[in-house]
């Protein structure tokens, strides 16, 4: 089994999608770009956070389409359209794309100390930092 099937049912198997919805927008996500040279767990993981909800996936659907429009073979052009992003919104939205680019530098993420964000956000990142470590233990 390769990592996009193995992926899905690690997730599926740990009851991380959220619902239908969630789980068939990261599959097409996966199916899609899991290919391309620039796609890697930090990439995998964000398309996890994407795939939430339409609005989120509608963005990384557009960004991907352009990495494979262009041949990109890394997500730098990805990480800097996120930088932007964050820099745009000043609620839930700039922690969501502040945790996509520390999924793509490979690293962790913490909510900054003392920000005030609707508890749906706070679920929605506690959600995707469980999915981060299932994906981390996928070979």
């Amino acid at each position: 089994m390769g990592f996009r099937d193995s992926c899905i049912q690690a997730l599926d198997e740990k009851k991380l999608f959220e619902d239908s919805g969630h789980k068939t927008r990261f599959k097409e996500l996966m199916d899609c770009y899991s290919d391309y040279p620039f796609f890697g767990k930090g990439l995998c993981k964000c398309m996890y956070l994407s795939a939430w909800d339409e609005e989120h996936f509608a963005v990384m659907l557009g960004i991907l389409t352009e990495l494979a429009l262009g041949r990109e073979r890394n997500t730098e052009e990805m990480r800097r359209q996120g930088e932007e992003l964050a820099m745009k919104h000043i609620d839930g939205d700039s922690c969501l794309y502040q945790m996509s680019n520390a999924f793509l530098d490979g690293k962790s993420f913490r909510l900054p100390e003392h920000t005030q964000i609707q508890p749906e956000f706070v679920y929605i990142i506690e959600r995707a930092q469980k999915a981060a470590e299932v994906i981390d233990r996928i070979e």
